[in-house]
């Protein structure tokens, strides 16, 4: 009977150890999660729906994170509100607009990973603002399907020196001036 017992706590040990499954992605899901990507640009640069467009393309639960200063934006009504709603206050003249370039999206067990470089090319040919113009870091994303279709399950605006992809909860803010 102890060796049972050991065998069956053995057994739980390597199941409870197991590396949770990887589903692969189709094609479909990678189109639909770059089309997420894609959304989110335009929602949140021109704070359409007042906002609301924006915090959509998150679950209920999802949070952007400003890898900057660890500033977060969790559940809609912030998330509206990082959009710049409902009075959308926070476009300003001239324009300014941003592009994610080079996403690359893989599987995971919550469903998929995202980084991509973010990218402020300014505006008709001008600069729109000397702090944002240009390479802006990127994003590192989390993403879920839910019933909507894919939505983020977090958003990161990782900065340089850190890079989309190896951001680990530590702002910018927060650094060693070391690793700078």
């Amino acid at each position: 009977m102890p060796k049972l017992i050991l065998l069956v706590v053995i057994g739980v040990i390597f199941v409870m150890g197991a590396e949770p499954k990887v589903k692969t992605l189709s094609a479909l899901d990678y189109i639909e999660i770059q089309q997420l990507n894609y959304k989110y640009a335009f929602a949140l640069d021109n704070c359409t729906n007042h906002g609301e467009d924006y915090a959509n393309l998150y679950t209920d639960d999802g949070v952007f994170v400003v890898g900057l200063n660890g500033m977060e934006f969790r559940g809609h009504a912030k998330l509206v509100e990082a959009a710049g709603g409902p009075t959308c206050a926070r476009i300003k003249q001239p324009h300014q607009t941003h592009t994610t370039e080079n996403l690359v999206i893989e599987a995971s067990p919550e469903g998929a990973t995202g980084k991509s470089y973010l990218v402020y090319p300014g505006d008709q040919g001008k600069r729109g603002d000397a702090d944002f113009d240009g390479h802006v870091g990127g994003y590192q994303d989390v993403y879920v399907r839910t019933p909507q279709g894919w939505r983020f399950k977090s958003r990161i605006h990782v900065f340089p020196p850190q890079i989309p992809g190896e951001y680990k909860g530590v702002p910018n803010t927060k650094l060693d001036s070391q690793t700078r």
